[in-house]
C-alpha cells in the first residue's frame, strides 16, 4: 500500500488570519446515513496513513467518539498533535447560552484532544430536525434567522478561542448578507467559512467577499455529492461528474472527473473535504491535488460550468410561514425575516 502515500509537505497550504497554515484539501467524515461510523473512523484512519492532515469533524455526525479513538492511533503511529488540522461544529441545537462550551467540552472529549484548531458554527439557525427526517420534516420551534441570537452563539465561539479550547473560529451555510451582520459585531472575525462549493455551483459573489475579508472558504460537496441524503436530492440537481466540459478535461488528463473536480477547487483557492471510504478514491483525491494541474484554459472553462445549483438546501430548518428553501439563502439580498 505505501506506493499511495503523498508527502503532507507537498500538499498546497492556506494561511489562516494569525498565520497559522492548514492544508490545501482535507478529509470529510459525514457519512450521509449511509456508512456507519466505524466505516468513517476506519476511513479516517486510512487517510492519515495515505498523507491528509486535516479532518472536517462535527458533533451532529454521531462519530466523533469512534474519530477520537483514531486520532490516538494516528498520533502513536509518529504524527504529532502539530501536524494535525482538525475542526469540529455546534450543532444548532447547543446555540443556547452556555450550550456552546458544553457542545465543545463534549467534542473535545469525544474526540480526545485538548484543543480543536478551527471550530464552526455548523447552521446559523437554532431550527433541527431528529436523525434521518424525511425532506418534508418540519419543526413547529423553527424560527427565520435572528442576529441576537447568533450572536449569543458567536460570543461563547469568542471565549473559547480566548481561552485556547479552539485556535479558531468560523461560520458554515452562511450568506454574504448574514456575514455583513456578524462582520459588523463580532469582536473575533470567523478565520474561515463553510460553504457548498462544486464546478456547477461556484457562489462566485459569495466566494469573493469572503476572500476580501480574509476569510478561508472551505467547499463541501466538492464533486457534487453522489452519495448525499436521499431528502437532499431534487430531479433538477445537475451532476457535476456528468457535465461535458468536466468529462472532457477528465479524459485530457486520463483521469475520473471527479479528481477534476478536486484539482479545480485546490487551484481556485478553496479547501476541498471531500469524504471516501474506499482508500483508492481518497489517496487519489489527495494526490491530485499535489500534480497535474489543470492549465488556466481549463479552468477558465470549469468556470463556465458554473449552474447555480445548490444540493444541499436546507429545507428541513424551515420555519412557519417561510416560501420554500431559497428563504435560507437571503436571494434577494436581504436576510429573509
Amino acid at each position: 500500500m505505501s506506493n499511495d502515500i503523498i508527502n503532507p509537505s507537498l500538499v498546497p497550504q492556506r494561511v489562516l488570519r494569525g498565520g497559522d497554515k492548514m492544508p490545501g484539501i482535507g478529509m470529510g467524515t459525514f457519512g450521509s446515513d449511509r456508512f456507519s461510523a466505524e466505516d468513517i473512523a476506519a476511513a479516517v484512519k486510512g487517510a492519515a496513513e495515505v498523507g491528509f492532515r486535516l479532518f472536517d469533524c462535527a458533533s451532529v455526525y454521531g462519530n466523533e467518539h469512534l474519530i477520537g479513538d483514531v486520532f490516538q492511533d494516528i498520533m502513536k503511529s509518529g504524527i504529532s498533535r502539530e501536524e494535525l488540522f482538525i475542526t469540529s461544529k455546534v450543532w444548532n441545537d447547543m446555540h443556547g447560552k452556555g450550550d456552546v462550551l458544553l457542545s465543545c467540552a463534549k467534542t473535545l472529549k469525544d474526540l480526545k484532544l485538548d484543543y480543536i484548531d478551527l471550530y464552526f458554527v455548523h447552521w446559523p439557525f437554532r431550527n433541527f430536525h431528529p436523525k434521518g427526517a424525511a425532506p418534508d420534516y418540519h419543526n413547529k420551534d423553527a424560527r427565520p434567522f435572528s442576529i441576537e441570537q447568533y450572536m449569543e452563539t458567536w460570543y461563547q465561539m469568542e471565549r473559547l478561542q480566548k481561552a485556547g479550547y479552539v485556535k479558531h473560529i468560523g461560520a458554515s451555510n452562511m450568506t454574504v448578507p448574514k456575514l455583513k451582520e456578524l462582520i459588523k459585531y463580532c469582536t473575533i472575525m470567523p478565520s474561515a467559512i463553510e460553504m457548498e462549493l462544486h464546478p456547477c455551483f461556484q457562489q462566485p459573489e459569495q466566494f469573493k467577499f469572503v476572500l476580501e475579508h480574509g476569510i478561508q472558504p472551505i467547499g463541501f460537496c466538492p464533486i457534487g455529492s453522489p452519495t448525499r441524503p436521499d431528502r437532499d436530492k431534487t430531479s433538477e440537481d445537475y451532476v457535476d461528474i456528468q457535465e461535458p466540459v468536466i468529462v472532457e478535461i477528465a479524459k485530457a488528463h486520463n483521469v475520473h472527473p471527479a479528481v477534476i473536480c478536486i484539482k479545480w477547487a485546490v487551484q481556485r483557492g478553496q479547501t476541498p473535504i471531500p469524504f471516501s471510504i474506499f482508500r483508492n478514491e481518497y489517496a487519489s483525491n489527495l494526490r491530485c491535488a499535489v500534480e497535474d494541474p489543470l492549465t488556466e484554459e481549463e479552468m477558465k472553462k470549469i468556470e463556465s460550468v458554473d449552474k447555480n445549483c445548490r444540493l444541499i438546501k436546507g429545507q428541513v430548518f424551515l420555519w412557519d410561514g417561510a416560501k420554500d428553501w431559497t428563504d435560507l439563502w437571503d436571494l434577494n439580498g436581504e436576510i429573509t425575516k
